[in-house]
């Protein structure tokens, strides 16, 4: 558990985000909670990093002179899409994604798949078709915890992860690869659409 810098509550890691200041002097996002030095703790929200630039936040919790960018928030979401691109990769890799329609389907109708993948800008239709077979085929809503349907990621993004063109539908088998996507896309869909009550964390925290 950890203080968020913002909204001054406590929330799970898992849920914030930790800033450390580079030898630059330039604050940047440590996604992996890994890099050396001080950290400050900020919640998994657009809205909050783009609070704590507004506020000067990073140079009070640090409690010297930092370089902060102006857009540290789109910046940091860059880094997220990133992470979630190679942890794609990473399954991918693994043998534990599948692309294309056909192959999609049949990983749902086999039971096999353990999430849907859409593009973000993919076809209504083809999306339609696929959360029904999951619905029909794999014993679970669609859209219910016990399936993921992920649409993080735009079509040329699953292009880059997957190594090949024009990726509408993904599915992912079973693996720890896997999960590593599956929770980085949920920090990715927190970052963009947490309200504050759902990243509302207590105090800066810093370790």
């Amino acid at each position: 558990m950890r203080m968020c810098a913002v909204t001054r509550q406590v929330a799970p890691i898992d849920e914030l985000i930790r800033f450390v200041v580079a030898p630059t002097g330039e604050v940047i996002a440590d996604l992996k909670r890994k890099l050396p030095g001080r950290g400050l703790w900020v919640s998994a929200s657009h809205k909050a990093v783009a609070e704590s630039v507004r506020r000067h936040q990073f140079g009070k919790g640090f409690k010297r002179d930092v370089k902060v960018s102006p857009t540290l928030a789109a910046d940091t979401e860059k880094l997220l899409i990133r992470s979630a691109i190679e942890a794609l990769a990473m399954a991918a890799k693994a043998g534990q994604a599948v692309s294309g329609f056909t192959k999609v389907e049949s990983a749902l109708a086999q039971r096999q798949a353990v999430a849907l993948i859409h593009a973000a800008d993919g076809a209504a239709d083809g999306i339609r078709k696929l959360d029904a077979i999951a619905r029909q085929n794999a014993g679970n809503s669609a859209d219910s915890p016990e399936f993921p349907v992920v649409d993080v990621l735009t079509s040329e993004q699953l292009d880059l992860a997957l190594g090949r063109s024009n990726v509408i539908h993904a599915a992912l088998l079973a693996g720890a690869a896997s999960k590593t996507f599956l929770s980085r896309s949920q920090i990715l869909v927190r970052y963009r659409m947490a309200d504050d009550g759902k990243t509302a964390g207590h105090a800066a925290k810093t370790d």
